[in-house]
């Protein structure tokens, strides 16, 4: 065992698990007020269940030993045994099981707290985390394995995504577009204002998403070796240019650059990058970064178009970021980054890599939001997944937690 290799992915780790606060910032000044609370409980209990549940049983499902046609893992990790010398399947690390087993936990963490960006204003609470249990297991879980396991059947095709474009991005884009679907709209959309309550809070959370997200990328690598410094590399780039994409849209569009739309913008970047990170060099990178701001601006606008209430467009950034990515991967992957990826239809790999990133992300896009909408629908018949529309109109911080963000006593609890 490295220490410096596990001393990296350690401190990885620790930055992956501050992106779910930030993201709690992020989505907290984008609500209205009555509902900061809220959507910041949903995104800290993830932390919470998805821990729990990993060390349980999630893990072991998703990196133990297969279990049969590359569908899912064996139950030889659960509880975290047996983690003494490697995980199966993977060989020449030189980190500690137990560390790549954390990192891989901070990323189960995060995608479970995105899917609360589309909920936001009308789930309740304890709805909410009964379907963030439920859908670990059945639906984050299964994809980990197929895509981040040697033994899953998409590895062995010789799909490459770096950190999680399918995983991560694309699953929790449509997973949370099948909860809103079932969910329905929130009272009043789209013909009331519902304008974030506090801008400066959403790009407070935005800095803290962009400086874990090297975690995110560069600790992918398991090493500190040159693949991530590659991939930190082309997470800052991805991350500028997918700022200025989304500006670059919204001047020519409609006329004015947004700061909100600065931050979606690097948002979308480093979403776009995540796949390609340790795969692509340095001007693909900003190529990816900026058609990604550019995209994911255009498809955040779609939603009044069509007509469903992906409240702050997890769908129009995460998933359509991780296509975006996945697709461009399969065209600028090159071996001279990363020997153990592949070359890209534009470094003379054919097509058989863009088929294989095409196949990852049409199965993920199946799977996370079929079994996720009949996981929303079942719940829903059981429990109730909608608050009432009193309570709605109330704001969730005082009818699910009894809590006021902005309290005039100071206090924040209500009735103290």
């Amino acid at each position: 065992m490295s220490a410096g290799d596990t001393a990296w992915v350690l401190g990885s780790a620790a930055l992956v698990l501050f992106m779910t606060p930030g993201l709690a910032l992020f989505y907290g000044g984008m609500v209205r007020a009555k509902n900061v609370l809220a959507v910041m409980m949903n995104n800290l209990v993830s932390m919470g269940v998805v821990t729990v549940l990993w060390a349980l049983v999630a893990c072991s499902l998703a990196f133990g030993h297969d279990a049969g046609g590359g569908l899912i893992g064996d139950l030889h990790l659960a509880g975290l045994a047996n983690l003494g010398h490697r995980l199966p399947g993977f060989h020449g690390l030189h980190v500690s099981p137990l560390a790549v087993v954390v990192f891989q936990l901070m990323f189960a963490i995060i995608t479970a707290a995105l899917i609360s960006g589309g909920t936001v204003d009308r789930i309740r609470f304890p709805a909410f985390v009964l379907l963030i249990a439920v859908w670990l297991l059945l639906v984050y879980v299964p994809i980990a394995h197929w895509v981040f396991s040697p033994g899953g059947w998409l590895a062995r095709r010789g799909v490459l995504d770096f950190a999680g474009g399918t995983v991560v991005e694309v699953n929790s884009g449509f997973s949370t577009l099948a909860v809103v679907l079932v969910l329905g709209r929130r009272e009043g959309w789209p013909r009331e204002s519902m304008a974030p309550h506090s801008v400066p809070l959403s790009l407070l959370g935005a800095g803290i998403l962009w400086f874990g997200w090297f975690g995110f990328n560069a600790g992918s690598a398991l090493g500190a070796n040159d693949v991530a410094v590659h991939a930190f590399v082309n997470t800052q780039l991805a991350a500028a240019a997918g700022l200025l994409g989304w500006l670059a849209f919204e001047q020519v569009r409609e006329h004015y650059p947004t700061t909100l739309g600065a931050a979606s913008g690097a948002v979308a970047g480093m979403v776009a990058i995540t796949p390609c990170a340790g795969f692509v060099s340095a001007m693909p990178a900003l190529l990816i970064g900026l058609l990604a701001g550019l995209l994911c601006a255009m498809a955040v606008r779609l939603k009044f178009r069509l007509g469903y209430d992906d409240s702050l467009d997890v769908l129009g950034v995460h998933g359509v970021g991780g296509i975006v990515g996945m697709v461009l991967l399969g065209l600028f992957a090159t071996r001279a980054v990363n020997a153990t990826g592949a070359n890209g239809l534009v470094y003379g790999g054919g097509f058989h890599l863009l088929g294989v990133e095409l196949l990852a992300t049409g199965a993920t896009i199946v799977w996370a939001f079929g079994v996720t909408w009949l996981l929303a629908t079942g719940i829903d018949r059981l429990v109730g997944l909608r608050v009432s529309r009193d309570d709605e109109r109330r704001g969730l911080d005082l009818t699910q937690h009894a809590e006021s963000a902005y309290s005039a006593t100071g206090t924040g609890r209500i009735g103290s």
